[in-house]
């Protein structure tokens, strides 16, 4: 319904979301159980990460040809996944100072980072979304990353939703480490936020990465999600800081694994595109024909009328319309027990009749 998983490519298309899915959690259980791993994944590799990025920066800025040719400068060099990527590696970082009580990491007022931190990662993507409607309104527009999106409503709703789900995140200073140090509990981030964020950042990848939305807006969303219910009760929103970074991390350095190619002729067969191109590869060919020369230079802002080639924007809309709903209602059900209770939403715990949130709690060192 969503994406274009069947014919020829579909059996390598789910296995390789399905081996995406498994290297996530993997990877995340190695992050979190040990200070070698924390420290490996959200330190040793930004560091080397860091210098290969400025050394594609010089090299471009140089002129030279491999630099140029590049697949982090050619199909990476937008704002928003630089932002992202260490936006989240921030967070990983900050989490891990709370869980092993490094420096400032022991400190009251350090608590409410976990709520900042995400928030300020929601906010990037509502900026992107907002982006998007600005730039294509009812129609195709070509992104610094080379990549068609189509702009509309289901921009605005879903960056609404978005800001909504900001304040969906309840007890802000109700963090603390784990009994066993292996994670950062926010025992009140229940399966409520944990479904409203899903919804929401689901929408924003489909909406504004759509050529990657099967892996970042699939598999990425699952892998915290299932540590989550099945043995990392509290640990969600590390959980996700952490496979959000290796995500990014992968894909800055290999975004063809996901990504088609700009004339649109060439990808991996696991590569996978939404509903919103119609016909496929071919769609994306046909946008490039349609735009010209500024597409093939790739003039960001390049636009092209549906009339001319085809666009189908309505899981999109869908989509964005259930996040607006389903946060709007979480936000709704917060306020209304905070009233019943007489309690300050993002001071104390709301959801604590809840089994998730006693679970949780049972993990963690409380002060």
């Amino acid at each position: 319904m969503f994406f274009q998983v069947y014919g020829e490519h579909a059996l390598s298309q789910w296995l390789m979301m399905l081996v995406v899915l498994a290297g996530l959690i993997l990877f995340n259980e190695f992050a979190r159980r040990t200070k070698f791993g924390g420290i490996t994944m959200f330190f040793a590799i930004p560091v080397a990460l860091t210098a290969y990025f400025l050394a594609i920066w010089i090299g471009v800025r140089t002129g030279a040809q491999w630099a140029l040719e590049n697949q982090t400068h050619v199909y990476m060099a937008g704002w928003f996944h630089y932002a992202k990527l260490y936006a989240a590696t921030a967070g990983c970082i900050g989490f891990m100072m709370i869980k092993y009580k490094w420096g400032i990491g022991a400190k009251h007022w350090f608590k409410p980072f976990p709520f900042i931190i995400v928030a300020i990662n929601i906010l990037i993507a509502c900026a992107s979304d907002f982006e998007s409607a600005a730039m294509g309104w009812n129609k195709w527009w070509l992104t610094s990353e080379g990549v068609w999106q189509y702009g509309g409503w289901h921009n605005v709703m879903n960056g609404v939703a978005g800001l909504i789900n900001i304040f969906c995140m309840t007890a802000w200073w109700s963090v603390w480490p784990s009994k066993d140090k292996k994670d950062m509990i926010w025992a009140d981030m229940t399966w409520v936020y944990i479904l409203v964020y899903d919804i929401w950042n689901f929408a924003y990848t489909y909406n504004c990465l759509p050529t990657h939305s099967w892996y970042c807006g699939v598999a990425l969303l699952v892998a915290p999600t299932v540590a989550a219910l099945l043995w990392n009760r509290g640990g969600w929103i590390q959980n996700r800081a952490n496979t959000l970074a290796m995500w990014c991390m992968f894909a800055q350095i290999w975004p063809l694994f996901q990504e088609t190619f700009k004339d649109g002729r060439q990808w991996h067969t696991w590569a996978t595109l939404p509903v919103l191109y119609p016909e496929g590869v071919q769609t994306i060919e046909k946008l490039y024909a349609a735009a010209g020369q500024p597409a093939i230079d790739g003039v960001v802002g390049t636009t092209v009328d549906p009339s001319l080639v085809a666009a189908n924007p309505s899981m999109m809309v869908f989509i964005s319309a259930l996040a607006l709903v389903t946060n709007a209602a979480a936000l709704c059900w917060i306020i209304c027990i905070a009233k019943k209770r007489h309690i300050n939403p993002y001071k104390q715990d709301v959801f604590v009749d809840q089994k998730y949130y006693k679970d949780a709690m049972a993990r963690a060192v409380v002060d």
